[in-house]
């Protein structure tokens, strides 16, 4: 099993872009500052902080550049953002973030919702951006949404995913996460569908995004480590969910695969209190209590110790 040399595993804090851009509050850049702060504080080092779409989609990310000027610069730590055309990356290219995101679904029904363009149609609009982006010294990372199943159409053939990939891969992306989007991934499913991506893509080029809007993303995730994957995107407090996506919840929360992966062993960088107090914060700010399971029962164990939250 290649799960068995599993020892440290690098997580992708998408809190600050998937998570926030399905709130309703609208966070001011101060506030998005401090949270990186605090997250470069727990020893986060891969943060996708936010997104150059046009601000009419996605209103929550609207500040992307002045954020993108603020954020605090420390040594080992990149900061991504997501860049959907070349409109976006035009905007992108006039900050100092490190490294892009591109993004395309694996059903056609919900790339039309989520980029209003048919697959084929979102190729070469991505082929652009990674060659622009490329050419600018950034590098680019890929996103594939509704791999395990799509809310519109249901189940998505992994050779249709596999397509994508590959396409992706000759652009020139550097790594392609594989979205959970709806989470209705199962081990099992997750199992099948590496197995047959790993005849095509190597295991290092690939990383998970489980969503838990079922409660199987954690396993989900640990599933992914024994096939093989090294990376795993989470977000803080368990934020997220997709707009075009019905039903989606929240991605998985990094407080709980921090937990749950130090407990068996394998490092992840991240002290785990630190976090969690990043998470209070924002619970404070958005006015409502973060799902993750481990940062609720962090919260409950300062109370009881009275040691608070603060």
């Amino acid at each position: 099993m290649r799960g068995d040399d599993v020892t440290r595993v690098t997580i992708v804090e998408v809190g600050l872009r998937d998570g926030l851009q399905n709130e309703s509050v609208i966070l001011p850049v101060e506030v998005k500052r401090r949270i990186a702060e605090g997250l470069i504080r727990a020893g986060v080092k891969e943060i996708e902080a936010t997104s150059f779409v046009h601000p009419r989609w996605v209103p929550q990310l609207a500040d992307a550049a002045e954020l993108a000027a603020q954020l605090p610069r420390e040594q080992g730590v990149r900061y991504r953002a997501l860049v959907p055309n070349a409109k976006g990356l035009e905007r992108a290219l006039s900050t100092p973030i490190d490294e892009y995101a591109v993004f395309l679904s694996a059903s056609e029904t919900h790339n039309r919702k989520n980029i209003n363009k048919s697959i084929d149609e979102t190729y070469p609009v991505l082929a652009e951006v990674v060659e622009r982006a490329q050419a600018a010294g950034k590098r680019v990372r890929g996103y594939v949404s509704t791999v395990f199943g799509c809310p519109y159409e249901g189940d998505v053939p992994v050779s249709q995913v596999v397509r994508m990939c590959e396409r992706l891969i000759e652009m020139g992306v550097y790594e392609i996460s594989l979205g959970d989007t709806i989470g209705v991934a199962t081990p099992k499913k997750v199992k099948e569908t590496l197995e047959v991506l790993l005849r095509h893509i190597p295991a290092e080029r690939l990383a998970g995004h489980f969503h838990d809007t079922r409660g199987t993303a954690l396993v989900n995730a640990y599933v992914s480590l024994e096939m093989g994957i090294r990376t795993l995107d989470g977000a803080f407090g368990g934020l997220g969910g997709c707009p075009y996506a019905p039903g989606a919840s929240g991605n998985v929360a990094t407080e709980d695969l921090v937990y749950f992966l130090e407990q068996e062993g394998i490092e992840t960088g991240i002290d785990l209190e630190t976090l969690c107090r990043v998470s209070v914060e924002v619970q404070k700010e958005i006015g409502r209590p973060l799902s993750s399971k481990v940062l609720q029962s962090v919260i409950a164990t300062w109370s009881s110790v009275g040691k608070g939250e603060s």
